[in-house]
């Protein structure tokens, strides 16, 4: 049989591998050149821009933990204009570049959109709902302020919207029911779990945010569980994030619904992992004699 097909379609975004760089865990892009072969990526979101410069949350802000890591960098970030000067030489790396960003309110969202219409370049940004170490809300864990909001943003943009939602809310898919009624094209699943860690020598948070965000293999089982829920109750495009180290766990999450599989920890482990990952679902298809990686979207939820 001929080579196995690992391109996939995400709404109107074609990749050449289902593989992508989840936002902040791989900066922009650059930082990797030296180490990964970028021909093995389908795309890269970028750490999430804010309109103004942000430094991030006071240090420690990484953690280990069983089974993995807790962060609290708080969307530390160069801000709106920092990233426009950066643009030049990120937008020449051989993958799909994703633009994740944050707005405090619609103004902000209204500025940020403004400039990222322009860039052509630029198919999709994805909206981050659900960060867990800002010590405010998180939008996506109320459904009427998600919909209201996701509405607002569709109207400022004809790029294809994806929408990152918190784990960590009573009925799932509810909230992916109410962002896709308001205009999201495609549901990014999940953010990190709230976590805390204490450093029992000095007897206080280990944190200097005192929380921060699990993610890892530990959270694995529990992302895969509502991806499943939500493919199974939506049949909605799903890029899935949440433990993939290897090719098993990116088989899961297809399996369970997912088009696009999202490494996160993996990039701080090995930043080759896309590569390795990419190779080895490669060698499964053929062993299986499956052509298409398409045909397994969601075959395990029947």
């Amino acid at each position: 049989m001929k080579r196995p097909d690992l391109k996939v379609k995400i709404k109107s975004l074609q990749l050449r591998s289902p593989l992508i760089l989840c936002s902040g865990t791989a900066g922009f892009g650059l930082e990797l050149k030296p180490y990964l072969d970028f021909k093995y990526v389908g795309a890269l979101i970028t750490k999430t821009i804010t309109l103004d410069k942000r430094e991030g949350n006071p240090p420690p802000r990484i953690a280990e933990a069983p089974s993995g890591v807790i962060n609290s960098i708080g969307l530390e970030n160069p801000g709106l204009w920092g990233f426009l000067t950066q643009w030049p030489e990120i937008k020449k790396l051989p993958t799909e570049i994703i633009i994740s960003i944050y707005g405090e309110d619609k103004r902000e969202y209204e500025l940020i959109f403004k400039e990222f219409n322009k860039i052509k370049e630029v198919k999709a940004v994805e909206v981050n709902l659900s960060c867990p170490n800002l010590r405010k809300k998180i939008v996506s864990q109320d459904k009427k302020k998600s919909f209201s909001l996701v509405r607002y943003l569709r109207k400022l943009t004809k790029k294809i919207l994806i929408v990152k939602l918190s784990p960590e809310v009573s009925d799932i898919v509810e909230i992916a029911k109410s962002v896709l009624k308001a205009g999201a094209d495609v549901l990014s699943l999940t953010n990190t779990f709230s976590a805390l860690k204490i450093d029992i020598d000095k007897r206080k948070p280990f944190l200097g945010n005192i929380f921060g965000g699990l993610s890892g293999p530990a959270i694995k089982p529990l992302v895969l569980y509502r991806v499943y829920k939500v493919y199974q109750a939506l049949r909605c495009p799903i890029i899935a994030s949440g433990g993939v180290l290897n090719y098993k766990d990116a088989l899961e999450f297809i399996l369970a619904g997912a088009v696009g599989i999202g490494l996160g920890t993996a990039n701080l482990i090995e930043p080759d992992s896309a590569e390795i990952i990419f190779k080895d679902l490669l060698s499964y298809m053929k062993k299986n004699k499956i052509s298409s990686l398409k045909t397994l979207v969601g075959n395990g939820c029947e």
